[in-house]
């Protein structure tokens, strides 16, 4: 049977998409390629089709993570004024639905603490990710005219991480949504 030629593509992107779910929800040492390729609908023996190694597998997968984060902020933003679309992306951020959906949110809250652990090359796709990110905040607050919009970026998303993942060590929901109801109660009055 012959496939249509974006057949491997959609496929690699099958792969990617159950890889960065399984990574972001049990953590690069419980992802298992057979488990990725299984939940892909697919062999574990088509698996080096697509990727070198588990390695090249998870690197691909924090690239892919960060080119839907990027994608959905684009989308969010899209037709709003600046102050609109921050306050938007900070709302949808700092929620317990973000929280309690660890395998499809932020890819920096879900695995800052495995990165350091993993290899040079997620290492960077991380960094990379991050700073795509960072610069997609910066382009909005320059427009808002905040100065030094990128350490400013930078440190923006560095409290939204952080209370997502407090948020998420926190022992019970109300408490949950307490820290995170303060910390957007304060991200926003700062750029109302």
């Amino acid at each position: 049977m012959r496939y249509p030629p974006e057949h491997k593509q959609l496929t690699r992107e099958r792969v990617l998409r159950s890889a960065a779910r399984a990574l972001r929800r049990d953590g690069p040492e419980k992802v298992a390629v057979a488990d990725v390729m299984r939940e892909a609908g697919l062999t574990h023996g088509g698996f080096y089709a697509h990727f070198e190694s588990k390695d090249d597998l998870l690197a691909r997968a924090i690239e892919s993570m960060f080119d839907e984060v990027l994608a959905n902020f684009a989308k969010g933003t899209a037709g709003k004024s600046p102050r609109d679309a921050l306050r938007e992306y900070v709302s949808r951020y700092l929620t317990l639905a973000h929280c309690d959906t660890r395998e499809s949110g932020c890819p920096i809250a879900a695995l800052a603490a495995d990165i350091p652990r993993m290899n040079v090359e997620a290492r960077r796709a991380f960094e990379s990710g991050s700073a795509r990110l960072a610069s997609a905040i910066a382009h909005v607050l320059r427009e808002l005219h905040v100065p030094d919009a990128g350490a400013a970026a930078t440190s923006l998303l560095a409290e939204l991480v952080g209370a997502v993942v407090l948020a998420r060590c926190a022992g019970d929901p109300a408490t949950a949504q307490r820290l995170l109801e303060a910390s957007r109660s304060q991200v926003l009055a700062r750029i109302a």
